[in-house]
């Protein structure tokens, strides 16, 4: 036996003309391809990855904050200034989620250097707790990427709401809309490749953290030097309608601001599960990345803290209105929106928005790399594993656009509308992971093993804990649906995990393989007697000696003209006349080849079908489309090939 390994030329080198038009427009969109020994050079250094993966979590800045101040105003405590239970609480609230994400983060780094090729919570939870914890861990962080856009392209959407220099734009007007343009550009350029995207979305990130440092250095240190604050830029009140009485201080308030804040953790385990796009060492590099991630988003999310209780900052939600978003307060008050800073202003709140949009691009980073794992693993259809021309998963990709626009559109882009479907899903996938991780420890025995999983110990109750929080709190708001929808997941998994299953077994190859004799019987489709219907007639003597000619009499005094010719022109191929009183095309040909099964039990039926090509896209547009009809109707009758043969018009 030979063996013949044949090399691919791409059409762009060899000058090849076929289908030249569609990969124009298909390197247009993503790019020229890349080809696999290229690989190492799609992966990212700690700059690039940075915005890519730690976006998110970073980004969160902009929405944490503002989160914790809805719960505690909407409880009345914004009328309790003088006080200052107000901003007790809320720098306690901040305080916490800090030392929280000092846990966490410290957890993943040892997730980091023990899964070098990707320790996300569903690789982790499936090698040590088993199946089921680690499809409920990737159910979990599939749902919470998806929320991930939709809130962070909602909520940079809304920071651009009230900047007067887009108030021609009419923002609050078309937020929906904007959202979804939003998710469609991300789409494209995560579909052009994950360094090219990197690059792209560096910048903004960079400056955003640059600009909110400016913020919070001025805020700090600005009265010193003769600063002057825009207080009358800054909501110090609730409308009439929305004010209530103060609420008895305690636990139960305290809770609910907690699971509104820690919304500010999503995103922390994207470094961990994006590993392998990392450049080589990848673990020192994922994990300095994760540590320039944790650092940048406890210092920012403190200062924006603090600058919000310093200022009085209120913020409110009404049937669908709110106060202007915090950070939009703050940096109006520390720059002013007037004036010889103004245009400080302008740019942070532009970069806030930019950043919250690009804060979605770790969900395409993290979405379609979790995908191709659970395909890889048989519990998603498979196409999700398969990398397009980028080295990226483009069909993960399409999924997660279309999936956060779809629910944009049904949350009206309203952020407080969708935060209380958030977290839960990240901190379920946190505990799982690491109490993995201890499991992990437990069996290894490392140098050190003692105190890493002491360590992954405390963050899996820390998380634990949070999550009873986020759920309680969370549940009537919208929790429940997300609990359902994991569990609904892990169903299908498995439902999935059964089918590829079931058709391993059925094609795997018992033994030797005695090939069996196959008996064709070959009908040629016959509507007219032309050269392409000659040409089909000769591919289909080539399948067998005999074959049969089906005619559907769709106007009944043509019949006559066509038996004539094609008798006098092809008398020794067999033709059947099938009547059609009701002028279908399709019911007639079905019913024969029942006839045909019933005659023939033990045979295989090829019908071959003739159709000719236009030297024009569009001039298909002005013929019957019988092949592709056809074709539908006999997709999944059994023991029936349709091949199909084509003519190629030639220029007039």
């Amino acid at each position: 036996m030979t063996v013949e390994i044949v090399g691919y030329a791409d059409p762009k080198e060899t000058g090849s003309t076929g289908g030249t038009f569609f990969q124009a427009l298909r390197r247009l969109v993503f790019g020229n391809p890349l080809d696999n020994s290229q690989h190492e050079e799609s992966l990212l250094p700690k700059i690039l990855a940075l915005p890519i993966f730690a976006s998110d979590a970073i980004s969160s800045v902009a929405y944490a904050t503002q989160q914790i101040v809805l719960a505690l105003c909407a409880a009345g405590l914004w009328q309790s200034m003088s006080g200052g239970i107000y901003t007790q609480y809320t720098m306690l609230i901040s305080g916490m989620i800090v030392a929280l994400l000092a846990i966490v983060a410290s957890s993943y780094w040892q997730t980091i250097y023990a899964y070098p090729n990707g320790g996300g919570s569903y690789i982790v939870s499936k090698t040590n707790l088993g199946r089921i914890p680690g499809l409920i861990a990737a159910a979990a962080l599939l749902i919470d990427y998806v929320l991930t856009v939709s809130v962070s392209i909602a909520s940079g959407v809304q920071n651009l709401r009230d900047v007067p220099l887009f108030q021609f734009m009419h923002v609050r007007e078309h937020l929906v809309a904007y959202c979804v343009g939003f998710i469609a550009l991300l789409t494209l350029a995560n579909l052009r490749g994950l360094k090219e995207s990197g690059a792209l979305f560096a910048l903004p990130t960079y400056i955003f953290v640059f600009m909110c440092y400016c913020m919070l250095a001025l805020g700090l240190f600005g009265p010193m030097f003769g600063w002057h604050f825009h207080l009358e830029y800054v909501n110090q009140g609730m409308p009439v309608n929305t004010q209530t009485t103060m609420q008895t201080v305690g636990l139960v308030v305290m809770l609910r601001a907690f699971a509104n804040g820690c919304s500010a953790m999503t995103g922390t385990e994207a470094v961990s599960n994006g590993v392998p796009a990392f450049k080589e060492p990848k673990s020192k590099n994922a994990s300095l990345t994760l540590f320039m991630m944790a650092t940048i988003l406890g210092s920012v999310f403190m200062g924006i803290s603090w600058l919000a209780m310093n200022f009085h900052v209120v913020y409110w939600e009404l049937n669908g209105n709110t106060a202007p978003a915090v950070i939009d307060q703050i940096s109006g008050a520390v720059f002013g929106k007037t004036g010889t800073f103004s245009f400080a202003y302008v740019i942070t709140q532009i970069f806030t928005a930019l950043i919250l949009v690009l804060a979605a691009n770790t969900s395409f980073a993290g979405f379609p790399r979790l995908a191709s794992i659970l395909a890889r693993d048989g519990f998603m259809p498979r196409q999700l594993s398969s990398l397009g021309d980028k080295l990226v998963f483009n069909n993960g990709i399409i999924v997660l656009g279309i999936l956060s626009a779809v629910l944009i559109v049904l949350k009206n882009g309203s952020v407080d509308a969708l935060i209380p479907l958030y977290a839960v899903g990240v901190f379920l996938a946190f505990t799982l992971s690491q109490a993995g991780m201890v499991r992990h420890w437990f069996e290894c025995k490392e140098t050190g093993w003692r105190w890493r999983a002491a360590l992954n110990g405390i963050g899996s109750l820390a998380t634990f804990l949070v999550l009873l929080d986020i759920t309680f709190e969370k549940f009537a708001d919208g929790a429940w649906f997300v609990i359902v929808l994991v569990i609904l997941l892990v169903l299908g998994f498995l439902k999935i995990a059964k089918h590829y299953a079931d058709v391993s077994r059925q094609l795997r190859l018992q033994n030797e393989y005695s090939p069996s004799i196959m008996k064709n019987t070959v009908l040629v489709l016959a509507q007219g007697v032309n050269i392409g219907t000659m040409r089909t007639l000769e591919y289909a003597r080539s399948l067998a000696t005999e074959c049969v000619a089906v005619h559907v009499e769709l106007d009944p005094d043509q019949t006559a003209n066509f038996k004539k010719q094609w008798e006098t022109l092809v008398p020794d191929v067999s033709l059947a006349i099938l009547k059609s009183p009701f002028r279908s095309l399709l019911a007639p040909i079905l019913h024969y080849l029942d006839v045909v099964h019933e005659e023939k039990p033990h045979h295989r039926i090829t019908i071959v079908i003739g159709e000719f090509v236009p030297t024009k896209f569009w001039h298909t547009l002005l013929h019957g489309n019988t092949g592709l009809l056809l074709k539908l109707a006999l997709l999944n009758r059994r023991d029936v090939v349709v091949a199909n043969v084509r003519y190629y018009l030639e220029k007039s």
